[in-house]
């Protein structure tokens, strides 16, 4: 059975996950990295050579192969919700799936912070990747999360080690 960590750009999935997979002597997959192994190119230069849609198929091809891993705890990425088919494929594995929320504004501050975001990660609409791009995809997304997540855990104001309890109090 999986644990599919689900949420915004931002919100620690990633290092909550690999985090939570530790504590569980569990495989930890991050998403992102397995379609940039696969793909031999980052998710910017996937989306400014073959555009979103390509990068979405990827995305949910290797949502699939996760998923076959038992005993995973798996880090999707931000957008990948908005596929109904990777929702879909989320239910039917039968796994546990945790939205980390986060606020805004502490997205935007997680964000700056990390130089890999600006390096590998695109801006996702025209407004550049600020807080009003933050603030769009999350009214869009947000109904999202919570159609394919099983439980919520907001981690605005959560050290990781913090968030790494509360998870596991949920399993």
């Amino acid at each position: 059975m999986a644990l599919v960590l689900i949420g915004y750009r931002g919100s620690g999935k990633s290092s909550i996950g690999c985090a939570v997979a530790g504590r569980l002597s569990a495989t930890f997959i991050d998403l992102d990295e397995l379609i940039v192994r696969q793909a031999g190119q980052d998710i910017r230069d996937i989306f400014a050579r073959d555009g979103e849609e390509c990068f979405r198929d990827l995305e949910t091809k290797a949502l699939r192969q996760a998923l076959q891993i038992s005993d995973a705890v798996i880090a999707l990425g931000g957008g990948a919700v908005v596929r109904e088919e990777n929702r879909r494929l989320l239910k039917d594995a039968g796994g546990k799936v945790i939205y980390l929320r986060c606020q805004p504004e502490e997205l935007l501050r997680r964000i700056e912070a990390d130089p890999r975001t600006v390096l590998t990660r695109p801006n996702l609409t025209a407004l550049g990747g600020g807080i009003e791009e933050i603030r769009l995809l999350l009214a869009q997304r947000q109904p999202l999360y919570r159609l394919a997540m099983d439980a919520e855990l907001d981690v605005t104001k959560l050290a990781i080690d913090q968030a790494v309890m509360e998870i596991v109090k949920m399993l």
